[in-house]
């Protein structure tokens, strides 16, 4: 039987947990909690999501004059509206567990998840469900944009919620690797101004990666941003600039990495025990 006595048995070394023995309470009741603490401010985790994606195609369909051009055989408005979604899963997945974990450093609470009896496995799925959970409805939140720019019945819905959740579920788990080694918000928001916003911003969000001279075109195609992004706009439109059969399983390997190393220092208790 599994001991469950949590991390508390710091001298017996870290439970580990199987996947045929999983404290499913535990880790329903973790995601729960996740969920319901980005839920108690839904102005500032849903609904700024939103009105962000919706100043962007206002400064590019207005102010810059780009409403009336296209992008291959695609209208601008309808190749930024993909991008601007899944910029918002990709911040916000992000930015819900790297939250999450150095709010409770700063105020001294981080104990509260190292005590259950949940294993560094079971915590990652606990944490990343939170996150994974809140990219997808800011996803719903700024998908009404689409409706109004683009034909919805040349969706191919199966390929678009595997994106949102390849993309979700990756930057989740960097948001646990950026909230295990952040100890103040500065740190962290280093992180999000210097990392996750540029590599979003410069994945092709605005702009067509075909267009890029070498070696810049190059540069964007190792960005996993991009896949993520590419993908999902081929979901929802048939445009592509990268090749789709690469997208999924270069996602797959990135989220698969970072998920081993999260799990390898959540096992080590890297910066969370004393």
């Amino acid at each position: 039987m599994r001991d469950r006595r949590g991390p508390r048995a710091e001298a017996e070394g870290p439970t580990f947990g199987t996947p045929f023995d999983l404290n499913l309470v535990g880790v329903l009741t973790l995601a729960d909690k996740e969920i319901r603490r980005f839920l108690k401010v839904p102005a500032q985790t849903l609904l700024a999501p939103l009105v962000n994606a919706s100043l962007f195609l206002a400064v590019f369909a207005f102010a810059l004059g780009r409403a009336d051009r296209t992008v291959g055989d695609l209208p601008y408005l309808a190749f930024l509206a993909p991008g601007l979604v899944m910029m918002s899963v990709i911040q916000n997945a992000f930015a819900n567990t790297s939250s999450s974990l150095v709010i409770a450093k700063i105020q001294g609470n981080i104990v509260d998840y190292l005590m259950p009896p949940l294993s560094p496995g079971e915590l990652l799925v606990g944490f990343v469900a939170g996150g994974v959970a809140r990219g997808l409805l800011v996803a719903l939140c700024t998908g009404v944009l689409l409706p109004f720019l683009l034909p919805l019945g040349e969706i191919h819905w199966p390929l678009a919620l595997l994106y949102l959740l390849l993309a979700s579920v990756g930057l989740a788990t960097a948001g646990v690797l950026a909230g295990l080694w952040a100890d103040k918000f500065d740190q962290l928001a280093a992180v999000t101004n210097f990392a996750v916003v540029p590599l979003s911003f410069l994945s092709g969000t605005f702009y067509s990666v075909a267009v890029l001279p070498e070696p810049l075109a190059l540069l964007a195609h190792l960005d996993p941003f991009f896949y993520m992004i590419d993908g999902f706009r081929y979901a929802l439109t048939g445009h592509a600039d990268g090749a789709i059969w690469i997208g999924v399983p270069a996602l797959v390997l990135v989220d698969a990495g970072l998920w081993l190393w999260a799990l390898h220092l959540l096992r080590s208790g890297w910066k969370l025990r004393a």
